[in-house]
């Protein structure tokens, strides 16, 4: 279910607030009145949007693309790296897009500064051996070039953050680019990549969660979106950091998700995993948090067992264990920081720790996401892994923007 709309519903406030040029009655009001996550995230949409309500035959490079009738999706690419002397390095770079009115509702304006469409990007980096995560976010409307999406060639960027790669079905190689100033030293923090679909099939490793790519987030009509991933994806490059440039390598996650509202009711946030295993196969799995401590129904994930091969798991078929906790530094947000998995029907165990225990972003939305290590057992033999995991919900509000 990844990213959902948390970040980007809420985001949209501080959008606002930096960019008052913008016309504010053009705002969804459930938007602009309020900084609670799961209230903007199943907020009733305006009915001029798209909205995820059945199972769709995806086409690429198409859905590589924009989907501006819907409300709200992003581009969202995460991963692990290495230098040749082990020195490790996790990686965040997240593009996502908002329709400020529905299509409906649209109308030509003269000014080339308009646009009924926001961006807003995310690049983080964590430094495992130094015990430090780099987190940075910019903001822009669709207009004038500074910022946008498209499907073939694929280009998706953000001023001078961006992924390029193909016009074709599959849109590798992909040249990851992002560079910013820290705000706490004199050196920029720069990431260039070269990412590969690992898995040489037809299609590639792209997987559609859900049903078909159709994932369902609560009961009503339109509690869903339209999710695909491609969860084996080889990278290489460099990393700039302490005025260093580092040779690195690794892998990567990308996934891609559209909707419009997508949460049901009674909701507070959201626990994500997507882990990557040392023999080959890989797991994303997600956890719906209730309001009053009850399992969500829609809790889900899915199982990558090889090229084209994948279950879909129901919340039934997996259990989380908190077996950690960390607390922010200014005392905000306690998260979980630890956990032990299970697939009893695969006779999988797994535990996972973070790299670096504060993978926290304190931007206009606080949420935690970070690199994580696994270790564990797959009847009876021992696997490891490397992955990612997102925790939404668990700070209040919206922080105010560095």
């Amino acid at each position: 279910m990844r990213r959902l709309l948390l970040v980007l519903s809420l985001a949209l406030v501080a959008l606002i607030a930096l960019a008052g040029y913008l016309d504010r009655a053009a705002v969804p009001s459930e938007v602009a009145t309020g900084t609670d996550v799961a209230a903007a995230m199943s907020a009733t949409a305006d009915p001029g949007y798209a909205r995820a309500e059945a199972p769709r035959a995806f086409e690429f490079p198409r859905d590589h693309g924009p989907h501006p009738e819907f409300r709200t999706e992003w581009w969202y690419l995460t991963g692990n790296l290495e230098t040749a002397t082990g020195r490790a390095f996790g990686y965040q770079l997240t593009f996502f897009r908002t329709a400020l009115v529905p299509p409906d509702r649209r109308t030509s304006r003269a000014s080339p500064w308009a646009s009924d469409q926001l961006y807003m990007a995310h690049f983080a980096l964590t430094d495992v051996a130094g015990d430090r995560h780099y987190a940075f976010e910019r903001h822009s409307r669709g207009a004038l070039g500074l910022a946008g999406a498209e499907a073939a060639p694929f280009h998706v960027w953000l001023d001078d953050w961006s992924l390029e790669g193909g016009d074709g079905p599959e849109p590798w190689p992909v040249t990851l680019s992002a560079r910013a100033q820290d705000d706490e030293a004199t050196d920029e923090i720069a990431l260039q990549l070269v990412l590969e679909d690992a898995v040489l099939e037809d299609a590639g490793g792209r997987v559609l969660q859900g049903d078909q790519g159709y994932s369902r987030k609560g009961p009503e009509p339109g509690n869903a979106s339209y999710y695909y991933s491609y969860p084996h994806l080889a990278a290489r490059g460099t990393v700039e950091i302490a005025g260093e440039t580092l040779a690195v390598a690794g892998g990567g996650w990308l996934d891609r998700e559209w909707s419009t509202s997508a949460l049901g009711t009674g909701l507070e946030g959201w626990d994500w995993f997507s882990l990557d295993l040392s023999d080959g196969r890989a797991l994303m799995l997600f956890r719906l948090r209730r309001e009053d401590g009850t399992r969500d129904p829609y809790d889900s994930g899915t199982w990558v067992t090889g090229p084209g091969e994948s279950r879909r798991l129901a919340g039934d078929d997996f259990e989380i264990e908190v077996t950690d906790r960390w607390r922010s530094p200014d005392g905000a947000a306690e998260y979980p920081s630890g956990w032990r998995l299970r697939l009893p029907a695969e006779d999988l165990v797994l535990e996972v720790e973070p790299r670096v225990r504060d993978q926290e972003l304190r931007l206009s939305v606080r949420y935690w996401e970070g690199a994580v290590e696994v270790r564990g057992t797959s009847h009876g033999t021992p696997v490891s892994g490397l992955g990612y995991v997102e925790l939404t919900g668990y700070a209040t509000g919206a922080s105010i923007p560095r």
